[in-house]
């Protein structure tokens, strides 16, 4: 037996989200139905973390228990000559059976995109939020560093979260502004991309996040508001939840420490070791 760690990237636009559901379209089960096609084996696929629905990745981290044979250098053509045109595996590495997607994970980084120019990207429609009323990127830059460290994120996890904890890490949060494409005399603001970096994340932490600092760059909320929203503990005190196209799940990171289960996924680029 052997167990296989791969990277997708997926346009999560007509999927109901990453993880399987009775009633829905996932990517977990195109993936599987490829795995099938392909080697005639019905596989369960773990990975780093689920997606909700209208979620992307580009860099979603899987693997998988098979007997196959086929050299590990060979699974990402044959599987995307399988899967719909909107999922791509682009890396595989054959890894020892301890090894599991999430349980392994140590860092994850989501980038939330909003497209704050007069008029959406035609082209790139299905990945942003387009917000062209004018907002103050600087005051929600502030209130983004307010969440940076150890916190219950319990007014930032949606009501349905069903964890037992809601405490979480973030290590790193950035806004980072985009005004390449910019009209110049016009009221555009460019494309405003809000990494966060953490140890986990709740159902709709990263888009309540993103709604909170919506309400303050529109001036509803001021960014100092922020260390009192993470201590009442009630998610009617954040923002709204940001609409679920603009979230894309960057990247997933593993430690070196975690020596048994990334000795053969460590040599890959795109395998990320801190």
């Amino acid at each position: 037996m052997r167990n296989l760690c791969m990277k997708v990237s997926y346009d999560g636009t007509d999927y109901c989200g990453f993880q399987t559901q009775p009633d829905g379209s996932t990517v977990q089960d195109a993936l599987e139905k490829a795995i099938k096609l392909l080697t005639g084996e019905e596989v369960k696929i773990h990975a780093s973390g689920r997606t909700d629905a209208g979620v992307h990745a580009r860099g979603q981290v899987f693997n998988f228990i098979t007997s196959s044979e086929i050299p590990v250098e060979r699974w990402c053509i044959a599987l995307n000559s399988r899967l719909p045109q909107d999922i791509i595996v682009w890396e595989a590495a054959e890894v020892p059976l301890e090894f599991h997607s999430r349980r392994s994970a140590k860092r994850k980084t989501y980038r939330y995109t909003i497209n704050a120019n007069q008029f959406p990207d035609l082209f790139q429609r299905r990945t942003q939020f387009h917000h062209p009323v004018k907002l103050d990127i600087a005051a929600m830059a502030e209130g983004l560093k307010h969440l940076i460290g150890t916190h219950d994120f319990t007014s930032f996890a949606s009501r349905h979260s069903t964890k037992p904890s809601h405490i979480r890490t973030l290590y790193e949060a950035e806004l980072v502004v985009d005004d390449s494409m910019c009209r110049p005399g016009t009221r555009d603001q460019g494309l405003i991309h809000i990494y966060v970096t953490g140890s986990g994340f709740l159902q709709h932490m990263v888009r309540i996040i993103v709604g909170t600092l919506l309400e303050i760059g529109k001036g509803r909320k001021k960014p100092g508001d922020m260390p009192a929203i993470l201590e009442a503990k009630d998610r009617s005190k954040a923002g709204p939840t940001a609409v679920a196209k603009g979230l894309i799940l960057w990247n997933v990171e593993y430690e070196a420490a975690d020596e048994n289960n990334l000795k053969s996924a460590c040599d890959l680029p795109g395998f990320t070791v801190e």
